[in-house]
């Protein structure tokens, strides 16, 4: 068994953007382990995609021709069994979507595949595929390996993983898949009322609060001030499991990750394992501690010893 498969998603005409992350966890695990990679496309013109596949890493795209440009759970476990049995990958990746839920279990039950899901680390181990995914309520980190599964199928969390910067010139080959008539038809898709729900993942300046502001009457304050500095307000899971601020707010493993995030200011966080996972593709953090100790330090490109208050305030009178 050998070659690292991805099964990209597309909406409305687009390649979705964690598709694309996934491409770039496959090119990541590639290095480790020299395996080909191979972009899998469905739609009723999967060409349409192929250019946006082009990127460093990906050695192979392989178009699918579907009846509907629409997703269909059963039209996209059909065509990844029937891809796995004629390619015999030792690895597939697959974006951890509602879409990919829908389809990513059975596959992997009929074909007595490994399997997890919302895996945030991938990792060779000898002859293994190691994942990393959070448990037991997001309080530990557990590795997962398959050991005796020749085909391992892994769903990645959005947001874990960068997608590549440059381009390549894999090669495209179409694949039929045996016939298939849907139990079920596609009628619409109806995007969903804008939500007030701030958007980490999107955010590129973030300024996020911690148990460090000392009680829940201190959010405004800090909402405030992120609204005057222009950025998106975050917090750390104590904040967010006292419902301080909504489950949206909340920055790291068991939140969200600050993927296009450049500029990254910690207020009164310590800096536990799990909220630092969230951070690690900012390009700059800034960490404001009472603590020279707090784990925070140790990644911050920028470290404030002294009193969150006091530095809000001199912040504010910048602006």
């Amino acid at each position: 068994m050998s070659g690292i498969l991805v099964l990209v998603e597309h909406r409305q005409g687009q390649l979705r953007p964690v598709s694309l992350e996934v491409l770039g966890a496959a090119a990541q695990a590639k290095q480790a382990c020299g395996e080909a990679v191979t972009a899998v496309v469905l739609g009723a013109q999967p060409d349409a995609y192929v250019e946006s596949l082009k990127l460093a890493g990906v050695d192979e795209i392989v178009t699918v021709q579907t009846s509907a440009d629409a997703f269909d759970p059963e039209t996209y476990e059909h065509v990844a069994r029937a891809l796995i049995e004629a390619r015999k990958p030792s690895l597939v990746l697959l974006p951890h979507t509602i879409d990919t839920l829908g389809y990513a279990a059975p596959l992997a039950a009929k074909g007595n595949y490994g399997f997890t899901t919302d895996a945030f680390a991938l990792a060779r181990d000898g002859a293994l595929w190691l994942a990393t995914r959070s448990g037991y309520g997001q309080k530990v980190n557990m590795e997962i390996e398959f050991p005796g599964k020749e085909t391992s199928i892994v769903t990645l969390r959005p947001g874990a993983f960068k997608a590549p910067d440059n381009t390549s010139n894999p090669t495209v080959s179409p694949f039929a898949a045996p016939a298939l008539t849907p139990r079920s038809t596609h009628v619409a898709f109806e995007e969903p009322a804008a939500s007030s729900d701030v958007d980490i993942p999107g955010a590129e300046f973030i300024l996020s609060i911690g148990r460090g502001i000392g009680e829940e009457t201190h959010v405004d304050q800090f909402r405030e001030l992120a609204e005057t500095v222009g950025a998106t307000l975050g917090c750390s899971r104590p904040i967010a499991d006292s419902g301080w601020l909504p489950k949206a707010h909340q920055v790291g493993q068991s939140g969200k990750t600050a993927a296009a995030c450049k500029m990254y200011i910690a207020m009164g966080i310590s800096g536990s394992v799990q909220h630092m996972a969230g951070m690690k593709h900012v390009e700059n953090i800034v960490a404001v501690n009472t603590d020279p100790e707090a784990s925070i330090f140790t990644i911050a490109r920028y470290g404030i010893v002294g009193d969150i208050f006091d530095i809000a305030e001199e912040l504010r009178s910048h602006f």
